[in-house]
């Protein structure tokens, strides 16, 4: 990996670090950072969560049961329709992962390396034991091993330990990979790489816990878990019906394999298509998807809590214009350069002082790295004591504040970023009897300095689209809360909305500090804790919240909220708990990725659709037919359906699906209204198809004595053209279902909204050709298990199942189930 040298920080002990002959040899020795870095699952993943579910082992391990039996062709179509529906979805899931691991290549981790004496970024695998690493403000640590030099930074163990209080490091204390530097700048010797380290964990560390599973999600394992149950319940009448009638073990072996499909495991083999499309579609936006289910989880949000600096704003700091008290114009430039000069910490605030102050290093006597937690830096030079700070935690310790507040409000009002910059020219301690940082008494104030934070260009649009998908904003920042509300009201919040200040939140009671979260939207000095604390108060009132930061101060609210977003320019700390990275640092890309998640959920609930129609009508087949006294499908009659009807045609509903505003709300009552009259009508008309070709089989001769049904069934003959019958009229009924479930024009409306999309319709004719084929060519229809049907009976059953189509569209567009059951319409 290239890099740019560059020259070490100034006023740190010289560090030259190993050279770059030392490091090959000791990568030689075995003693490298090897580590496997991932975007997404791995392919062995990929291919074990697809494949090994649970569903799919009990039809596997009734497959072979099947072959131990000598129904090896049973044991295959079985089997052969679940490989083929994994292999549509392993495929695209690899396409994808392929796909998002090019993006991704350009987020990868790395870390700042002093090699031969300077300063050069390489990537983790490049790091070796012994080698002396650059830590800076958000940096990752990346290998374990111990502080150099002088100094002290603040460390977030919170990945590791659990606890989020910042932990002090000086000189010879250990740090550990996995953590952050959320204070200060330094250097650290690595000890610990590859195995013997938590390096290889770094991934899995920051976002083991972020399992939250989306709405969709859960509805799905629901519907999974009681449809199990209500296979369960079928095995066991299978088996007492086996018993007592003494049926053959291998026919209860084959009707046992229909029953467990009736558990929908597509449903998860959609969902995964489904996410990985999303991923690859939002990633070539501009948006890197590090959880498969965020696109989703997006189109659920209700509340999006932004942080300004970096998300609203360009965070390019310039210094706007300094105000001098007590000193000249030139010695306040002079004391700001040297300051910033002096200190280790190269934060963008300190980056645009020097740009506009040049000044030069000086010999540091003590050093406090600024913090979020107190607001202000400081240090101890020969010259005296100098801090620079926010107003709020600097002007308490000083006198005659009147005309330093006067020119703070004037500027904060403008939307610009006030600083104080004071001296004291003894030195003394900045640190209290405990070590804890102490602000040093007798301090004067030498200026002011004004920075301004460029608006983003798209903010005010994208902020706009949010409103209009329904989502409320809320600003939540650690600068001044003037500022916050002038940046926010330039971006398009309400003009007369003030900001409220986390200080006052802090002396609020628990219902007063609810009532403000829940009712305002322009927050100003908010802690970290705090920011946590309110996605919290969120979460309470019932709301979906996300989060987007970049800075370490936002990570404690992103690991909260249900998604947390951050910026590729952000910290690594941010970056690594978030479940959707920025690529371009905009969040204007998150309307096209709520429009995604909308894409996902009405896909989804076309796929709940077909998969629950088709369960409902089998369960009533297979309970209503034990009475006319035969099992409605054979293994094969219902892999051919289940794959014509349910395993094509919903992964490409998935893959076809558009975006559209789905109320949450009313999802379920949707689907009933859908499911209910189509499995209802399908299951007696289906029962009606099975019973009148059991009771007259001889139509195809012309004979329509009912007297051939009481005469005995050698060879299953009878049974045999029932179930072709029936398997033909389902596959007629579930691929005119597809059209009332993407009804490509107003003929089709019923079950659900016009979509004008005319894939379906051509999918659903080369499935119509397909099974027209299989009963036309004898060695394919012989495979499957079907019997000769004459040509008007196919076109009698084909009839019966445009009958069925136009009945239930009445059913559907006169809404009779729910007036029967009174029922609210809701929306469609």
């Amino acid at each position: 990996m290239e890099s740019k040298p560059e020259t070490p920080p100034k006023a740190t002990p010289v560090i030259t670090g190993l050279t770059e002959d030392e490091a090959r040899a000791r990568r030689a020795r075995g003693l490298g950072n090897q580590v496997a870095l991932s975007s997404s699952r791995t392919y062995l993943q990929i291919f074990k969560e697809n494949v090994f579910t649970f569903v799919n082992n009990v039809i596997f391990g009734l497959g072979i049961f099947l072959i131990l039996l000598g129904q090896v062709s049973d044991a295959l179509v079985s089997v052969g329709v679940i490989v083929i529906n994994l292999t549509v979805s392993v495929v695209q899931e690899i396409r994808a992962k392929r796909i998002l691991d090019q993006i991704a290549f350009i987020t990868r981790p790395s870390a700042t390396v002093i090699r031969e004496g300077v300063r050069k970024k390489i990537e983790l695998g490049e790091i070796v034991a012994g080698d002396s690493l650059v830590l800076e403000l958000g940096d990752q640590i990346v290998a374990d091993g111990r502080l150099l030099g002088e100094g002290e930074i603040q460390v977030d163990e919170s990945l590791l330990t659990g606890e989020s209080d910042p932990i002090t490091k000086r000189a010879g204390d250990a740090l550990y990979s996995g953590s952050f530097c959320v204070g200060g700048s330094a250097y650290y010797q690595a000890e610990k790489v590859g195995a013997e380290s938590l390096s290889n964990k770094l991934t899995a560390s920051a976002r083991a816990f972020r399992r939250v599973k989306t709405p969709l999600q859960q509805q799905v394992n629901l519907i999974v878990r009681v449809l199990l149950l209500v296979a369960a319940y079928f095995e066991i009448l299978l088996i007492v019906n086996s018993i007592m009638d003494k049926i053959p073990l291998v026919e209860g072996v084959r009707m046992s394999v229909v029953v467990i499909g009736l558990v929908p495991n597509g449903l998860f083999l959609a969902i995964a298509t489904t996410y990985a499309l999303s991923a690859v579609r939002i990633a070539r936006k501009g948006a890197l998807v590090q959880q498969s289910n965020a696109i989703e989880s997006l189109s659920h949000v209700e509340i999006l809590c932004l942080d300004k600096t970096g998300t609203l704003t360009t965070n390019m700091l310039k210094v706007q214009t300094l105000y001098s008290i007590s000193t000249t114009d030139e010695k306040l430039r002079r004391a700001l350069g040297d300051f910033s000069a002096s200190f280790e910490s190269n934060n963008r605030t300190a980056s645009a002082i020097g740009e506009t102050c040049p000044g030069t290093a000086q010999a540091v006597r003590e050093s406090m790295p600024f913090s979020s937690n107190y607001r202000w830096s400081g240090l101890a030079l020969d010259s005296g004591m100098y801090v620079l700070g926010a107003p709020e935690a600097i002007l308490p310790v000083l006198k005659q504040t009147d005309k330093l507040t006067t020119q703070i409000d004037e500027w904060t009002k403008q939307g610009l970023r006030v600083l104080v910059f004071a001296h004291n020219p003894k030195v003394v301690s900045l640190r209290d009897a405990k070590g804890e940082p102490k602000l040093p008494a007798g301090i004067a104030p030498l200026g002011l300095i004004a920075l301004a934070d460029e608006l983003r260009p798209e903010t005010r649009a994208t902020i706009d689209d949010f409103r209009k998908a329904g989502v409320e904003l809320k600003i939540i920042s650690g600068d001044s809360p003037d500022t916050v509300a002038a940046l926010a009201w330039q971006a398009g919040f309400d003009q007369g909305q003030e900001a409220v200040s986390g200080i006052d939140m802090a002396r609020m009671n628990p219902e007063q500090l609810n009532e403000i979260v829940k009712s305002r939207s322009i927050f100003g000095r908010v802690s970290p804790q705090q920011k946590e604390q309110m996605i919290e108060l969120l979460h309470r009132q019932g709301k979906y919240v996300a989060m987007i930061g970049d800075g370490v101060n936002d990570v404690l609210a992103l690991k909260k909220a249900d998604l947390a977003i951050a910026m590729q320019g952000g910290s690594q700390a941010a970056r690594a708990v978030a479940d959707i990275v920025l690529l371009e640092n905009s969040f204007a890309v998150l309307p096209q990725a709520v429009q995604e998640g909308q894409r996902i959920l009405t896909g989804m609930q076309d796929v709940f659709k077909v998969f629950l129609t088709r369960i409902f009508y089998v369960a009533l087949l297979v309970l209503s037919t034990a009475a006319a006294g035969g099992f409605p499908l054979a293994p094969k009659h219902s892999s051919i359906l289940a794959l014509l009807t349910v395993g094509i045609p919903t992964i490409a509903l998935a893959a076809w699906a558009k975006p559209r505003k789905v109320s949450h709300n009313n999802v379920a009552r949707r689907i009933v209204h859908f499911v209910l009259p189509a499995g209802l009508t399908l299951g007696l008309a289906g029962l009606g198809v099975f019973v009148g070709f059991l009771l007259f089989p001889a139509i195809i001769s012309g004979s329509f004595s009912v007297l051939s049904s009481l005469e005995p069934d050698p060879g299953g003959v009878r049974l045999n053209i029932a179930q072709t019958a029936l398997t033909s009229f389902s596959i007629f009924c579930g691929l005119l279902l597809i059209l009332f479930v993407e009804p490509p024009t107003k003929l089709w409306v019923g079950g659900d909204r016009l979509s004008g999309d005319k894939r379906p319709v051509y999918m659903t004719i080369i499935l119509f050709i397909t099974y027209i084929l299989i009963l036309a060519i004898p060695a394919l229809r012989s495979f499957f298990e079907l019997a000769a049907l004459a040509w008007f009976e196919s076109l009698l059953l084909l009839g019966l199942a445009i009958i069925w189509a136009m009945f239930v569209r009445w059913m559907w567009r006169s809404r009779a189930v729910e007036r029967y059951l009174s029922l609210g319409y809701g929306d469609e």
